[in-house]
């Protein structure tokens, strides 16, 4: 008897545990991100430092904003696999047309093929209900062969990066504050903001949360979605022009690696891969976890073959354990 109540206790408490969880889950996240910081510093005494701080969230930023894509298209049941794409196709025209018309023209120049991307994007899902699946990865393959042909006609001109978009991108306010935070912060407390306090912000999750019912509701899911990879494109182009200043140079492939953990991102910040569920707070620090995951494998010095497979199965092992505990709760 006594046994059974012990038993039942435990339960209880277990219940309760992933309930506080389930409700707070930044708290899992800041856990989890200062877990690795500590592990980081143990492995290379002395390598946390106000330097490395900035460091990483220079490189966290551009992938923040590219998971802020997938998060607003997961949030209707989507996703967007052209983002990286879209990025390194930004980042290249700005960097092949600046020296003809000037930073700020050639990033608004960057931006309208994004725009475009994300709109035929938006037609293909919204109006043709194509899968976001298939239309994006369709859409990914149509831009990579655009940027080579366009490449391979600009092959004199050469690509440089403008020092403004280098200064927003690789420097440092205070010597230690990223200058791209003045870009981040806004943008990111809009996309809070919206989420929770725009019409439209809500009228995701609703298509995400039950489409069907949305539709009977009076909402244009059509129209809806139309944006929503619209915006994506756009974001996905700001994110290209970021990373260009971080690395200091702009190729059509620059992005490409920031694909697959622009999912993992949003996966391990809890947005639920099957709409209706989530939020852009814990893909900030999603992008924070990976990017300190990174630096990491870096120290250990594990080869690109064993890094890949150590990043795939952490995050793996992250995003099923957070799942499990949020929605067994």
């Amino acid at each position: 008897m006594t046994a059974g109540v012990a038993t039942a206790r435990d339960q209880s408490m277990v219940a309760l545990a992933r309930a506080w969880i389930r409700d707070r889950p930044l708290v899992a996240l800041f856990v989890l991100l200062a877990v690795l910081v500590l592990v980081l510093q143990i492995v290379q005494p002395g390598i946390v430092t106000p330097n490395w701080v900035s460091s990483t969230l220079r490189f966290a930023i551009p992938l923040a904003i590219i998971a802020a894509c997938q998060t607003l298209t997961m949030l209707t049941g989507g996703i967007d696999l052209s983002v990286a794409v879209v990025a390194s196709m930004a980042a290249y025209v700005m960097a092949t047309t600046v020296s003809d018309v000037g930073w700020l023209a050639a990033c608004l120049i960057a931006l309208l093929p994004a725009a475009l991307v994300g709109f035929v994007n938006g037609i293909g899902v919204g109006f043709f209900r194509v899968h976001p699946l298939i239309m994006t990865i369709s859409m990914s393959l149509v831009v990579s062969g655009a940027v080579n042909v366009y490449s391979r006609a600009n092959i004199t001109g050469g690509t440089h990066v403008p020092p403004e978009i280098a200064w927003l991108g690789g420097q440092t306010l205070f010597g230690f504050l990223p200058n791209s935070l003045l870009l981040f912060v806004p943008l990111a407390a809009l996309i809070l903001f919206g989420l929770r306090r725009f019409g439209y912000g809500r009228l995701l999750y609703a298509v995400g949360d039950n489409e069907t019912a949305s539709r009977l509701a009076g909402v244009r899911v059509s129209w809806v979605l139309l944006v929503l990879y619209l915006i994506s494109g756009i974001l996905a182009g700001v994110a290209g022009l970021l990373y260009a200043g971080v690395i200091g140079s702009a190729t059509g492939r620059l992005v490409d690696p920031y694909l697959l953990p622009s999912v993992a991102a949003v996966v391990i910040g809890g947005t639920s891969i099957f709409g209706g569920r989530g939020g852009y707070a814990g893909t900030i620090v999603g992008a924070l976890i990976l990017t300190v995951l990174t630096t990491l494998l870096n120290v250990l010095g594990a080869p690109e073959a064993t890094r890949q497979i150590l990043f795939g199965a952490i995050i793996l092992a992250v995003a099923a354990a957070y799942t499990r505990i949020t929605e067994e709760a």
